[in-house]
């Protein structure tokens, strides 16, 4: 919701807004001017000529109902998102289960230092811009596409950029199949598509397409855009010459730690280079880009304890973020994790609970259930007990005290999840700045 606004805002949209939890992004909304109210109220939504929701909401939300009495016309989120894209000659659409946030901001870094002056929508905040959002001036649109409820199907994409698929939001999909079926149809939707040539489920979703330019990425020699000569240097940053059909086309050494982000790097050239960058910007955008807001990013990082905040909340994410922490070697590595939806985590709990046992030290929250009700009778506690030596502490404040109280010089914590478990990191951080 948040670009949308900011975007919205630019043009000179009167806006408000509601939500249940206080965060940086509604401080940075507020900061635009925007009012926004706390709690789900009927009132919130007076004066109001259109309300846009989030698929997040549940169906008995009483500004919603308020609005249906009224006969205020509601969209949900994807709809507007939609609309905005269409308003975009060029519209560059990146969808994955993984990395999207990151591509995105990849491909928006190298586009804005070509001065190509790109809109955009990110799913996390890109410090070069200070934001999630951006109006330019140019017809180049790069958006983030999730796949939630298929939402990324009311976009209009030119140019479909596809990561990766794997098993998630299965709640809704229901099989793996039904799930590359919608990433076909998405890709479907554009003229040009750069996919992953590595990941079989992509490989599968694409096949069935025609009439369209197919650019290929991986670490595989075969793929179109690829990475050879790949150096990890301080153990997780990794120093590689990207190829572009067998030929030289630059050198890079990346600021984000972890294999996986060669690939998103690969995704983000490939897509940079469609909308008219050359090397030399490829080069300078990846190697100044220095992470997104909440994509293993460093909190703090004095007397040898170094705090830091992701927004993993699949397993297989939660594996690629512990393992890039692995790789820089700390004392002990800790990993604070907050469960994500009811399904999910009931879904995909052994699988959660051998990926966290890769940490030295396990903390959990609760559940944070946002959209759903709890028909499963799922509980974090649950998850705790297949996690030896782990811990459950519900209360932010108790937990950020239980990490100042026990982590030590050479520890590496991570703060893990897309609710807001941020919270305790910076809680914690808090704490050591007082000291």
């Amino acid at each position: 919701m948040c670009p949308l606004a900011e975007i919205l805002h630019h043009e000179g949209y009167q806006l408000s807004g509601s939500d249940n939890n206080e965060s940086d992004t509604l401080a940075r909304i507020r900061a635009l001017g925007i009012p926004v109210a706390m709690g789900h109220k009927p009132e919130n939504v007076d004066g109001a000529e259109i309300v846009v929701y989030t698929a997040a909401l549940l169906p008995d939300n009483p500004e919603l109902l308020e609005a249906k009495k009224r006969g205020i016309p509601t969209f949900e989120r994807a709809e507007l998102f939609g609309a905005i894209s269409r308003r975009y000659r060029n519209c560059i659409g990146i969808c994955g289960t993984h990395g999207k946030t990151t591509t995105t901001s990849m491909t928006m870094q190298i586009l804005m230092q070509s001065d190509l002056d790109p809109s955009a929508v990110i799913g996390g905040r890109l410090p070069l811009i200070g934001a999630n959002g951006r109006v330019g001036k140019s017809d180049l649109f790069v958006c983030e596409a999730c796949e939630f409820k298929d939402t990324f199907l009311h976009l209009s994409p030119r140019c479909a950029v596809v990561l990766n698929i794997d098993a998630d939001h299965l709640d809704y999909f229901k099989t793996m199949e039904n799930l590359k079926h919608s990433f076909t149809k998405f890709a479907d939707m554009a003229q040009t598509v750069i996919y992953n040539g590595d990941d079989s489920n992509t490989r599968e979703a694409i096949a069935p397409l025609n009439g369209k330019t197919l650019i290929t990425f991986g670490l595989s020699p075969e793929n179109q855009w690829t990475a050879v000569n790949i150096e990890e240097t301080n153990g997780a940053f990794a120093h590689f010459d990207i190829l572009h059909n067998g030929e030289f086309f630059a050198q890079v050494q990346l600021a984000v730690p972890g294999r996986h982000n060669i690939y998103n790097a690969l995704a983000a050239t490939g897509a940079a280079v469609y909308a008219g960058a050359d090397a030399e910007h490829c080069k300078k955008g990846l190697e100044s880009f220095f992470g997104a807001g909440r994509r293993f990013e460093t909190l703090y990082n004095r007397d040898g304890i170094r705090v830091v905040d992701d927004y993993a909340h699949h397993p297989k994410e939660l594996l690629v973020t512990l393992k890039s922490a692995l790789e820089m070697k700390p004392k002990r590595l800790w990993a604070v994790f907050q469960p994500f939806t009811y399904s999910r985590t009931y879904m995909l709990m052994d699988y959660f609970a051998k990926v966290l046992s890769l940490a030295d030290r396990c903390v959990l929250t609760e559940i944070m259930g946002s959209r759903e009700v709890n028909e499963w009778g799922v509980t974090a506690q649950q998850l705790a007990d297949k996690i030896p030596g782990s811990v459950l502490i519900g209360d932010f404040d108790q937990a950020a005290q239980y990490l100042y109280d026990n982590l030590q010089s050479g520890d590496l914590m991570l703060t893990l999840g897309c609710g807001d478990v941020y919270k305790i990191a910076k809680k914690l951080v808090q704490k050591y700045e007082n000291r």
